[in-house]
């Protein structure tokens, strides 16, 4: 069994978290530790996305952000890792200088100590110096950045085709490996 904890923030891009939490609720071979900020929540209402308890019935447990006694603040509590999506800019910033005032970053920042895998899904466009810096950071703590870029070699039909790829490139370094995904078969 897989323990991956699912961290939503308040970037623009929810979605890519529910898209997340609807693939792992299909892998019953996967349990799923839910936690999303207030601007994650408000942002579900803008990006029609569902409601939070709509998202919350997608995870086999899901922690309120303000709960710092959660099972997953504590890495006496074993999990595989942690997938922030979409991590938002303010919570890279608070990763990588080790703040962490809300369950979400204390989640993260449990999972780099324990040396668990830490995947970000950054979402910001144009990209600053500081983000750039703060995604090389976040790399050289041994988080794995995974942006959501458009692939074209899998011949996607549509944005949702863009979206699993994505989340597939996330979950294989924890060895889960979608049905949705079309890796590259060589020429």
């Amino acid at each position: 069994m897989k323990r991956i904890i699912v961290g939503i923030s308040g970037a623009d891009g929810v979605c890519i978290g529910v898209r997340l939490l609807q693939l792992l609720h299909a892998m019953p071979e996967v349990e799923t530790h839910l936690v999303m900020t207030a601007a994650a929540e408000r942002n579900l209402l803008f990006e029609e996305a569902g409601t939070p308890d709509d998202v919350r019935r997608l995870a086999n447990v899901a922690h309120a952000n303000d709960n710092l006694a959660a099972a997953i603040a504590s890495g006496s509590f074993l999990t595989d890792g942690m997938i922030m999506a979409p991590c938002s800019m303010k919570s890279l910033a608070a990763l990588v200088s080790g703040y962490t005032e809300n369950l979400l970053q204390r989640a993260a920042d449990v999972c780099l100590k324990e040396n668990r895998r830490v995947v970000l899904i950054p979402r910001e466009m144009p990209l600053g110096r500081v983000h750039l810096r703060n995604l090389l950071a976040a790399s050289e703590l041994g988080c794995i950045i995974v942006p959501p870029m458009l692939t074209f070699y899998n011949r996607p039909q549509c944005v949702m085709d863009h979206l699993d790829h994505i989340l597939a490139k996330a979950l294989l370094p924890f060895g889960i490996i979608p049905p949705t995904f079309k890796p590259w078969a060589g020429r």
